[in-house]
């Protein structure tokens, strides 16, 4: 059996765009597959974090997977900390990382931009400890928005040099990325992707926003010009709109376009407005009941550490071998 392998930081509430692009998937793979996933703490900290805050997201985010349909009886569900492994094949990865490749990773240049005052080690060295963490577990697919594909692609590249140097160690793991849905943008601006570092809390549908809050993020959602309900590159506002009611509803783009023929983008959007807020409304039921039992989240990410942990010394034992160390 295949295994995947997919980790997201704890950094506030995930929106719709991580669920479609991600946790979406991350559900339905684990029918098929050897599914791990992380919540990567670690990188959680090259921005400033309240300790407090950030042991809460950790909580929160474990709640929310599960909420969503993961189930830790069919996949390993584990924070990233907890397995020491990842930090020190990130450490060996670096000395065969070169600077160059790092510099050209987008993430780091997007945020050097926004944030020129708090660039550290830990935003360029990023992509290695991303290599460490789908590396540690000889990963076959990685689900992965497209905007994360370069990563992979470095991964890729580490991990060949490695093999090259030191004898075959990593399997190297390819980019599972949905047809639709990978890219879900913003609801105020199509050309940006939707995502929680925006500057307006408008233009992303959080998984945890109440009814009357969708409703009225997605009325002020931005179209585009004209009034036919269709999809087409010409109407790239639109368009996200449509790919979030055919992702949340299971009906094709034609039924959409067939439904909507001669009626307006209010009507459209107050339809849409109620399937999301359908969708949304069990979620948040689970995830509260979820909530109200810390002990046994704590407990369920314990138990995939230990099982994740397995799986990262064995590998750890292979890759201390091959390059010499630990004797």
């Amino acid at each position: 059996m295949q295994r995947v392998f997919s980790a997201a930081q704890p950094t506030g509430t995930p929106h719709l765009g991580n669920y479609l692009g991600f946790l979406k998937q991350a559900v339905e793979l684990q029918e098929s597959y050897d599914c791990i996933y992380s919540i990567v703490d670690l990188h959680a900290l090259t921005v400033p974090r309240d300790p407090d805050v950030l042991r809460n997201d950790i909580l929160g985010v474990a709640a929310l997977y599960l909420a969503c349909g993961l189930d830790p009886k069919k996949s390993i569900l584990f924070v990233q900390s907890d397995v020491k492994e990842h930090a020190e094949l990130c450490w060996l990865l670096n000395t065969l990382t070169k600077i160059s490749e790092l510099k050209l990773m987008h993430q780091f240049k997007e945020k050097s931009k926004e944030h020129p005052e708090s660039i550290n080690m830990g935003l360029f060295d990023y992509p290695v400890l991303m290599a460490a963490d789908i590396l540690l577990y000889n990963t076959d697919l990685v689900p992965i928005g497209e905007d994360q594909k370069q990563h992979v692609e470095l991964t890729r590249e580490i991990a060949r040099r490695w093999n090259m140097r030191f004898g075959q160690t990593f399997t190297l793991p390819k980019a599972h990325i949905a047809k639709t849905g990978a890219r879900i943008m913003s609801l105020l601006d199509p050309a940006k992707k939707m995502a929680k570092s925006a500057s307006s809390a408008q233009s992303y549908v959080s998984l945890l926003d109440d009814a009357h809050t969708v409703r009225q993020k997605i009325k002020r959602a931005v179209t585009d010009s004209g009034s036919e309900i269709t999809l087409s590159p010409a109407k790239p506002a639109l368009s996200n709109l449509l790919a979030i009611y055919h992702l949340l509803s299971n009906k094709t783009f034609v039924e959409l376009e067939a439904r909507y023929k001669g009626r307006g983008y209010g009507e459209f959007k107050s339809d849409l407005a109620e399937v999301v807020v359908a969708f949304l409304s069990p979620i948040q039921e689970r995830y509260t009941a979820l909530l109200k039992k810390p002990k046994k989240l704590h407990e369920m990410l314990s138990d995939g550490a230990a099982r994740a942990r397995i799986i990262a010394v064995s590998t750890m034992k292979k890759v201390r071998a091959n390059i010499g160390i630990g004797i």
